[in-house]
């Protein structure tokens, strides 16, 4: 295991700067998650990392030695791709153990590497079959292997699983967080499905336009989103987002918004609240409480049944609010109903600046 250290890294493809003076520190034997939609510049930063892209400028360290312009067979990596690349006329086992063989690891040394990364990853039964016998799971899982057997100080995923349906993807990440448990190796992890990156990561890194927009760990990111596109990205239902304004008086400071208003007192805000600021208020739909004792009324507008919960949406003064709900339901469609909002787990943005408050 090995930290990985960036420093003002720059990537330019022609006159397209992807990424500009970025700086990221890589804890050894976490699992870091880049997260963001595509074009962000995630992929670009873990390809730099792994030596496939020149960088413009910068440096990449990797175990507190400079990388920058080593050839990616010395950089001590093992990657995987989104896609399989396996070799069609090889077995499972000739596929993981191929880069050992053709730098001229003892055969030995080969078959402990084989072994213990197949017992990990549940390829036993499979070693002596090829890539068109296995399934998608299968195959990634082949994938994953193949890099295991190197045993290197950092491992690389780019979205390995964005190919798999939703049950093996399910799979896979248990998987691959049992892994990281097991072999507490450090861990960069591309993708854009959020479940993913809560899921999985010790820390994620949130990217936008090439520029890291929050790091944190899951929860952190997720209850207090440094600023709007954080706080809009992560979430399924996304973060409501209701316009208004702060109204201080006499020390208390409160939100209004047509006929809903909100008193800030437990809001934690960085900086003195100014009388009549413009901002945006952000409620995840779990802090949205439907209810026949809440104090601001809506319309029911639809529900979506979710399985183990509903998500209800609400038409409130011609706003849509959405609310998580557990268990049985006791309204309608188009039914008036009361609700209220936990203003201890409110976000605010400035809206001019969008930074949070």
């Amino acid at each position: 295991m090995a930290s990985v250290s960036i420093h003002n890294l720059c990537i330019r493809f022609g006159s397209n700067e992807v990424i500009k003076d970025l700086n990221l520190d890589v804890i050894e034997s976490e699992f870091l998650v880049l997260l963001g939609p595509s074009g962000c510049g995630k992929s670009t930063l873990l390809h730099s990392i792994a030596g496939l892209i020149d960088v413009a400028d910068g440096r990449v360290e990797i175990g507190g030695v400079d990388m920058t312009w080593a050839d990616p067979t010395d950089r001590n990596i093992g990657m995987v791709f989104q896609s399989y690349a396996l070799y069609p006329t090889m077995t499972v086992e000739r596929n993981m153990s191929f880069g050992l063989r053709i730098n001229g690891t003892p055969k030995a040394e080969v078959e402990r590497r084989v072994t213990r990364a197949a017992e990990m990853l549940h390829l036993e039964p499979l070693l002596q079959r090829k890539p068109s016998q296995l399934s998608g799971g299968q195959r990634q899982r082949v994938a994953i292997g193949r890099a295991l057997v190197r045993e290197a100080g950092v491992f690389l995923f780019d979205e390995p699983l964005s190919n798999l349906d939703a049950k093996l993807r399910a799979e896979l990440r248990r998987e691959l967080k049992l892994l990281h448990k097991n072999l507490r190796s450090t861990m960069i992890y591309v993708t854009h499905d959020q479940v993913e990156a809560m899921t999985l990561a010790t820390r994620i890194v949130v990217m936008y336009g090439g520029k890291i927009q929050q790091i944190g760990a899951p929860a952190d990111v997720y209850e207090k989103p440094q600023n709007l596109f954080v706080a809009g990205f992560l979430g399924s239902p996304a973060m409501n987002l209701l316009e208004g304004r702060l109204l201080v008086a006499d020390s208390i400071c409160t939100f209004r918004c047509g006929a809903l208003t909100l008193d800030l007192t437990p809001y934690a805000f960085q900086g003195e609240p100014s009388d009549g600021l413009q901002v945006l208020v952000g409620v995840r739909p779990e802090n949205i409480q439907i209810h026949a004792q809440g104090e601001f009324q809506a319309v029911v507008a639809l529900i979506e049944p979710m399985g183990n919960h509903h998500v209800v949406w609400l038409d409130f003064e011609g706003k849509a609010l959405s609310s998580i709900i557990t268990g049985a339901l006791d309204f309608r469609v188009d039914e008036r109903v009361g609700f209220s909002v936990d203003s201890s787990k409110l976000s605010l943005f400035n809206q001019a600046t969008e930074q949070r408050l």
